[in-house]
């Protein structure tokens, strides 16, 4: 491990947190937040004195920032969690990598591959923490089939099969469809089934996807076709217009791990090995989950 810097946190210290945005995903943040001991949001920033206050009030927070610069200079954050809608990320991380903060960003990380090679080379130059907020990778459950799939339970993975269909009603307005949001399936859901099949095959040899554009002009569906190195496929789909099953499926040359609707929440898995053995895990989730990708 390299020498501590100044915004480096020690084992057992609480984690002085700073939110920038006060959206929907920062109140589900803030309250996963005060399921850890560990864990504490000291700060928020929002591009009004108004927001910021409301966000504080209902959360108890000590200090609400009118602008994001004057959150990502606040000598008291330790780490800057950017929660503002899509377009937004590359410029309030950029802020907080620039004061030195650890940056957490929520997904979709970036509007595309160049701001997100900036900000991961302006995080290196700095020295600071920088990663995604994809946070069903640190759930328990998509932990143990890592670490299945890890062992060779399903030998080796020849394909991989994720699908996150939501319906929304046709509001120009709304992020989904909105392009100055970030609107589009691919980077609000979509986001799910390419990060699954990257958490298990790596970076893929070759891409090939279609879309379906929305009435506004994002894209409503899109469907993608993986390959990896070794001949492993993953076939990923995702659409604004259906509720879709949202299933996640790894299959094997030894077994198959199924994981039913919500597959990104991982609510159950089932193991199926080549010789008929099962392994199943069923537990409810407390909270919206979260709150593992916090620690």
């Amino acid at each position: 491990m390299n020498d501590a810097g100044p915004n480096d946190v020690a084992s057992g210290d609480t984690v002085r947190w700073g939110v920038i945005g006060t959206g929907g995903i920062a109140t589900d943040f803030a309250h996963e937040v005060a399921m850890l001991e560990d864990a504490t949001i000291v700060a928020v920033g929002s591009r009004t004195q108004e927001s910021a206050g409301r966000y504080a009030t209902e959360h108890g927070i000590a200090r609400a920032h009118p602008s994001y610069a004057d959150l990502a200079a606040d000598g008291d954050v330790e780490v800057v969690y950017v929660a503002t809608p899509h377009p937004g990320h590359h410029d309030a991380a950029m802020l907080a990598i620039g004061a030195g903060k650890s940056v957490l960003v929520e997904k979709a990380f970036t509007m595309n591959a160049a701001e997100a090679q900036s900000l991961v080379s302006a995080a290196r130059s700095r020295g600071v923490f920088l990663m995604e907020a994809m946070w069903t990778r640190f759930l328990p459950r998509i932990v143990r089939i890592r670490e299945l799939v890890a062992q060779g339970a399903v030998g080796q993975v020849t394909q991989v099969m994720a699908d996150h269909g939501q319906w929304f009603p046709h509001n120009p307005a709304h992020r989904l469809f909105d392009p100055a949001l970030g609107g589009g399936a691919l980077l609000d859901l979509g986001v799910y089934p390419v990060s699954f099949a990257s958490m298990l095959l790596g970076n893929p040899t070759s891409v090939t996807a279609i879309s379906e554009p929305a009435f506004t002009g994002v894209d409503a569906t899109t469907s993608i076709l993986l390959t990896h190195a070794g001949g492993a496929h993953a076939v990923l789909t995702c659409t604004s217009t259906a509720v879709a099953p949202t299933r996640g499926a790894i299959v094997g040359t030894d077994g198959l791990i199924e994981i039913p609707g919500a597959f990104y929440a991982a609510p159950s898995f089932r193991l199926t090995r080549r010789d008929g053995a099962d392994e199943v895990s069923e537990e409810p989730m407390v909270g919206k989950g979260l709150r593992f990708e916090i620690a």
